[in-house]
């Protein structure tokens, strides 16, 4: 991990921490703005406050603080376990939860309770916060989630993630209304210019392709069908926004009028890969909580309503 900072500034571009976080995108603002309050960055061998405006020719030094390991312990969590075998674990996680351990989140995530219930890949290894995890889906996101239980199953799974050969299908409530039936979304996501807590579509960002389907419209919103060809963060979230149909409910990326205030209606609906034993093709399919299903129903409900008058 990089851990020295080393930076010159050619002209003046604005406050400390948002110079060091744009030069160093690993690092949040707000973890730029810690180790400046900390003493950890200096600007021409000084100390400065996070406001402090950069100049051309400003120097600005420091190190990064290793970050000390989250004391990961195993928690008696209810589980709504799909599927299980001595190699992989499908669980359908509830909305509101995150799955692994982060200094915001210490406990009470998914993998709290699946070490509760089993072994997962990597706790030998030290691998102290996301062991057995291959992808992840957000808090606010219902749904399928694979967790290998072992090493190799572990390799098997991230290859078929890398290789874009698994299957993974959501259902989403959106805003708006479509004229196609169907389109890919093919745009590149990083981390927002302007805010560090979102992504966004961006020139220099990674690859990102999403699929859709349009499966019913209502009066002012719509049901799709998404399916990842890649896999980045808030991808779905972000993509929707690009293209004016933003998810309902999204706290980030949503208008404020929202028709859920638990979170995004994005639901991790179907999820498919070959068994990394066996190598035969696995498929589980999962139907969105009852918050998503109410929803659902009262705007195919309002929409009958509506065409009654």
């Amino acid at each position: 991990m990089m851990n020295k900072i080393n930076l010159t500034i050619s002209t003046e571009t604005g406050r400390l921490d948002a110079v060091l976080a744009a030069a160093y995108p690993e690092l949040s603002r707000a973890k730029c703005k810690t180790m400046i309050q900390n003493g950890d960055i200096k600007v021409n061998g000084e100390p400065k406050k996070a406001k402090y405006q950069v100049k051309s020719e400003d120097k600005i030094t420091g190190e990064v603080p290793e970050e000390k390991p989250l004391d990961l312990v195993a928690q008696d969590i209810p589980l709504d376990i799909v599927y299980e075998d001595d190699d992989v674990i499908v669980v359908n996680k509830p909305q509101g939860m995150v799955v692994h351990p982060s200094a915001g989140h210490p406990d009470q995530t998914l993998v709290n309770a699946l070490l509760y219930h089993t072994q997962l890949s990597g706790t030998n290894e030290g691998e102290t916060f996301r062991p057995g995890i291959v992808h992840r889906i957000d808090k606010d996101t219902s749904g399928l989630l694979m967790v290998a239980k072992n090493d190799q199953a572990k390799l098997s799974l991230q290859a078929q993630l890398k290789d874009k050969v698994n299957k993974r299908q959501y259902l989403a409530i959106v805003h708006g209304n479509f004229n196609e039936e169907s389109g890919t979304i093919t745009a590149p996501i990083g981390r927002d210019y302007k805010d560090r807590k979102k992504q966004a579509v961006i020139p220099d960002g990674r690859e990102a392709v999403t699929h859709f389907r349009v499966l019913e419209q209502f009066s002012g919103y719509s049901l799709i069908q998404c399916e990842l060809e890649t896999g980045r963060t808030h991808q779905i979230r972000v993509h929707m926004k690009y293209i004016s149909h933003p998810v309902a409910g999204d706290p980030l990326y949503g208008p404020r009028r929202s028709l859920s205030s638990h979170g995004q209606l994005l639901h991790a609906k179907t999820l498919g890969f070959y068994h990394p034993s066996t190598q035969e093709w696995v498929e589980f399919n999962i139907n969105p909580p009852k918050l998503f299903q109410n929803i659902l129903t009262q705007l195919q409900k309002d929409t009958i309503d509506n065409s009654k008058d």
